[in-house]
């Protein structure tokens, strides 16, 4: 037997014997933290005995919570989760975006001092780069940091900053000169929410839900051992961050399969969708879907670890794009009973896809705008002139 077969087969007994019976099929992530009331003592376990094997972040140095894994192992560890119908144990920020950037761009105590509380779980993290007069243009952003010989203080805002409210620290861009181009005068800072001067208000959304938040800086003060990187070269540090971001991560929820539901409200016959034009249209989402899977697959087994390109955007653009016209769908299938918001007139399920039909709406803005993502794909990927 060859040495992954045996890991293969080591990592199902290891799953088999300590995943919660209760979280199979459940779908819950823990995003770290214990400010997020909905977490589940199954969950938090699951968190803890895959951090205790360095499965939360299996790729990351041992000495930083990680497991070491090569990139064939964690893929093997991928699968065999899923073949449990296991969740991942660990998701959120941290992970996927500022650890993996302060792998290639922080200093030792940085890695040191951050790393294994992201991979464990403690902290849960936000990201504070758009500002109310920042967004698409985020280089224009305002928000301050003024030299103070150790520190820097931080004064300004950020907006729609995903789960600040139940955030521990927070990963902001800053202006640290206001005198130099505005690419060149950015700074990427550590802070912990709990400073006196920050201000966490949520924004309630199109779909009734409140995970954005706005955040208001006064006189942060943040130790300059908590500089990313170099001062006034954050901007490169930023756009490899955003490359993480959007990657499509198989941490997110799958949105409602349509077969079923086709058949519910547009009639079955011989097992099958009963409208011939309905059964092509949700075919043809299915096999986009599926080839954006294999398409997804094929470029992290090519890519073996190294750091994301700016082909992500094209993922960020198609997975978005994707779930809208998946959801756009389905809510025309279910006619008014697809446009539910409360009442006994419609089914609890019924109710969760309207509001996840509106939330989905804001998928083509968060993380970057498809037009943003089209620019990048036109220039970087494709070397078109401006």
């Amino acid at each position: 037997m060859s040495a992954l077969a045996e890991f293969r087969a080591e990592t199902r007994a290891w799953i088999e014997a300590n995943l919660p019976p209760g979280l199979r099929g459940a779908g819950t992530v823990f995003n770290g933290g214990r400010k997020t009331p909905t977490i589940t003592p199954d969950a938090l376990r699951w968190a803890e005995v895959c951090y205790e094997r360095g499965y939360t972040a299996p790729t990351w140095p041992k000495e930083y919570g990680g497991a070491d894994l090569t990139a064939d192992e964690q893929k093997v560890l991928r699968e065999a989760m899923l073949a449990a119908n296991a969740p991942l144990p660990l998701g959120g920020h941290g992970l996927t975006m500022i650890g993996p950037t302060l792998l290639e761009y922080g200093t030792e105590d940085q890695k040191s001092r951050h790393l294994p509380n992201i991979a464990s779980g403690t902290y849960r993290w936000c990201q504070g780069y758009s500002e109310p007069n920042a967004g698409s243009d985020l280089a224009s952003l305002q928000t301050r940091a003024d030299d103070h010989g150790d520190h820097y203080l931080v004064n300004g805002s950020k907006i729609w900053t995903t789960g600040a409210h139940h955030a521990d620290w927070m990963f902001c861009l800053v202006r640290t000169n206001f005198d130099a181009p505005k690419w060149e005068g950015i700074s990427l800072v550590l802070f912990p929410m709990s400073d006196p001067g920050v201000t966490v208000q949520t924004i309630t959304l199109i779909n009734g839900s409140q995970e954005f938040c706005q955040c208001f800086f006064d006189d942060v003060v943040v130790p300059k051992v908590d500089l990313v990187h170099r001062e006034n070269q954050g901007w490169a540090v930023g756009k490899r961050l955003l490359q993480h971001e959007r990657m499509p991560s198989a941490q997110r929820t799958a949105p409602p399969a349509l077969d079923g539901i086709a058949k519910r409200y547009a009639g079955e016959a011989d097992g099958r969708i009963g409208d011939a034009a309905t059964r092509e249209e949700v075919l043809g989402i299915n096999m986009d879907a599926r080839a954006f899977q294999l398409t997804q697959r094929r470029a992290a087994e090519e890519r073996e670890g190294t750091t994301p390109t700016f082909v992500t955007s094209m993922f960020k653009y198609y997975n978005s794009e994707l779930l809208t016209r998946h959801m756009e769908t389905l809510t025309r299938m279910c006619g008014t009973q697809g446009l539910g918001w409360d009442g006994t007139a419609f089914t609890a399920e019924e109710l969760a896809n309207t509001r996840a039909w509106l939330r989905v709406k804001a998928n083509t803005i968060a993380a970057g705008s498809s037009e943003i993502q089209l620019n990048i794909i036109a220039k970087r990927v494709l070397g078109l002139p401006d």
